[in-house]
Parts: C-alpha cells; sequence; structure tokens
C-alpha cells in the first residue's frame, strides 16, 4: 500500500520497488543504442549502486532472456533482446493473459487514453500504419 507520497511504508527508505532496478537497467541499455558493460551500465544508473548488484541484475536479465550479452575483455557487454517497444507490448500481453477481464481491462485502457493515442489505435486496428503512412505524405527533400 502506498502513502500519500507514492511511497510504500512497508518498504526501507531508499530501496527501490520490486522490479524497478531491472527496468532502470533495461532503460539505461535501451537509451544507450549499443551493448554496455556493467561497468558503463552502473554508470548511467542514479543512487551509486554497488557493481555486484548491477552484475546480479544483468545475469537475472540474461537469464530470462531479456539481455543478450557479447564476450568482452574478461567479462561481458549486454543489450537488449528487444527495442522497448516490444518488450512493453509484451509486458501488455501477458497482463491481458493474466486472468482478469479482458473487456473490462481494454474498456479501461481506451478510456484513458489522449486523443492523438486514440486516433493511432484506430489506424493501426484499421490496418493503416501511422508512421508508414507518415512518410509516405512526406514531400520529398
Amino acid at each position: 500500500m502506498q502513502d500519500g507520497r507514492g511511497e510504500d511504508p512497508g518498504r526501507p527508505a531508499g530501496r527501490r520497488a520490486r522490479g524497478e532496478l531491472e527496468g532502470d537497467v533495461l532503460a539505461a541499455l535501451w537509451a544507450a543504442g549499443g551493448p554496455l558493460t556493467a561497468r558503463q551500465v552502473r554508470e548511467r544508473l542514479p543512487g551509486g549502486l554497488a557493481y555486484t548488484t548491477v552484475l546480479t541484475i544483468l545475469s537475472r536479465l540474461h537469464g530470462k532472456g531479456m539481455l543478450l550479452r557479447h564476450r568482452q575483455g574478461r567479462g561481458y557487454a549486454y543489450e537488449p533482446a528487444r527495442d522497448e517497444a516490444s518488450h512493453t507490448a509484451r509486458r501488455m500481453h501477458s497482463l491481458l493473459g493474466g486472468g482478469a477481464d479482458r473487456q473490462a481491462v481494454l474498456a479501461r485502457f481506451v478510456s484513458e487514453l489522449s486523443a492523438q493515442d486514440e486516433r493511432v489505435l484506430q489506424q493501426l486496428l484499421s490496418g493503416h500504419d501511422p508512421h508508414v503512412d507518415g512518410e509516405r505524405s512526406r514531400p520529398d527533400r
């Protein structure tokens, strides 16, 4: 349960929520645009984490199939196995299959979309990719 500041009073001060550190590591790797060593990931994360903590998270993410790793010197360089959009879509799909009332979840999701996101979703559902269509409508330079 969270308090009025959005914090979990049962979690010790300064501790991250479950899965938050994995999300931070993935975000750092997506932002990098290429493989990073554990030391490079650590430098991109807030909070002065221990090197061994970062290494543990990278190993866990690799074990879950979320990261690829390549030998670099005596260690490894890591990169995401999927781009951020694919990862998010996969998480959304797994949440919908989690026994919840799919129709209710989808209805709530759609009801909270911005007008622009709703237009994009309508275009995607009708078979038009707004990114591709936008490229076609651009004048040649």
